[in-house]
């Protein structure tokens, strides 16, 4: 009991001693060796979402695994942390350690990345993001992120809509319906079907499509099942008019504070090998989701090449132009972004 009882201050002691120098850390102090340094991950997935369960907590496990638990992530979903449309403001702010948002939730903010949601760019979410990434080392559409350390570019895979008892085969059939949107690109292009293009995080596309306040939404199938919304809607029409994309950052001042070791963890799980992991689980689940849909017995509509479609081409490329001419209009080269999307999609076939 002699032996013990000293040995027992000393280890309280020690614990004590770690619980202050996680406290001055947090409070700005630098990072030494074998101190713990926590990073909060926002995003507006829920925590059931398997992009959050089967991409992103993994992801935050393995950099604690590399980093021998010097860097914990702490993922707060169901935007908790940072609204939707702000989140990369979040982050470069310093009110979130790392965040994950929608591009197309920031009107304006990220205008040439967007050029590679236009239809035509691309066909799966891991060649959008092989894109992405292609673009951003080219210098094409780094600036847009210059104010945080970027982690990845993620592609989600091709839009569809998605209505309740409602059959999209033409333009025509859209006329006057209220469709949710999920960035200006969409926007421009449901506009120019007749269409009244509505705003809204998808976090409320449930309980609009219950009481009616949108008639169907523009949506990759990944988040059908994701939001529940498969509980409503029943007809659906698979036509590649946009691809939507996301953006996970880190803040520069907490990335440049912690030892070039803990940095190099963060690097090296970081990047277009991050975002093809990510985007490859969303091909996944927009699959099976489609397939789910399938099975349940909703209504398939497809519309494989639109741009090649006699109903659908005018429209399409009505909505793009309009998208390429608001941005050249910021004294942006638009038209040369798009040109190098194209090319950099036979590039990146997947």
């Amino acid at each position: 009991m002699k032996v013990r009882t000293p040995l027992g201050i000393l280890l309280a002691a020690s614990l004590a001693m770690t619980g202050c120098s996680n406290n001055d850390h947090a409070a700005g102090a630098s990072t030494d060796a074998g101190e713990v340094t926590t990073l909060r991950f926002s995003h507006f997935m829920t925590a059931t979402d398997n992009i959050n369960t089967e991409a992103l907590e993994p992801w935050a496990k393995k950099i604690e695994a590399d980093s021998k638990g010097r860097l914990k992530i702490e993922i707060y979903p169901s935007a908790t942390l940072s609204k939707p449309g702000s989140t990369y403001d979040a982050t470069a702010k310093g009110s979130v350690d790392i965040g994950m948002q929608a591009q197309g939730y920031t009107a304006g903010r990220f205008p040439l990345t967007q050029i590679v949601e236009l239809p035509g760019i691309t066909n799966t979410a891991q060649q959008q993001s092989c894109i992405l990434h292609k673009l951003y080392n080219e210098g094409v559409i780094k600036d847009e992120y210059e104010d945080t350390h970027l982690l990845a570019l993620i592609g989600t895979g091709q839009g569809a809509l998605h209505t309740v008892d409602k059959p999209i085969r033409t333009p025509a059939d859209m006329k006057g319906l209220r469709i949710r949107q999920p960035s200006a690109v969409a926007s421009h292009i449901i506009e120019a079907t007749g269409a009244a293009p509505v705003g809204m995080p998808a976090s409320d596309t449930y309980t609009s499509l219950q009481r009616g306040v949108i008639d169907g939404l523009s949506f990759t199938w990944q988040p059908i099942q994701a939001f529940r919304l498969d509980e409503l809607i029943n007809t659906h029409t698979n036509i590649p008019f946009y691809n939507s994309t996301f953006v996970i950052s880190m803040n520069k001042d907490k990335y440049n504070s912690l030892p070039d070791d803990l940095k190099k963890v963060i690097d090296d799980n970081s990047g277009a090998e991050l975002a093809a992991h990510i985007s490859q689980v969303f091909d996944v689940s927009n699959a099976k989701a489609m397939a789910a849909a399938k099975a349940k017995g909703d209504i398939m509509i497809d519309i494989p090449d639109p741009l090649n479609d006699p109903n659908w081409r005018g429209p399409l490329m009505e909505g793009s132009q309009h998208y390429l001419d608001e941005v050249n209009a910021t004294g942006l080269d638009a038209d040369n972004v798009y040109e190098k999307a194209k090319a950099a999609s036979s590039v990146c076939m997947v």
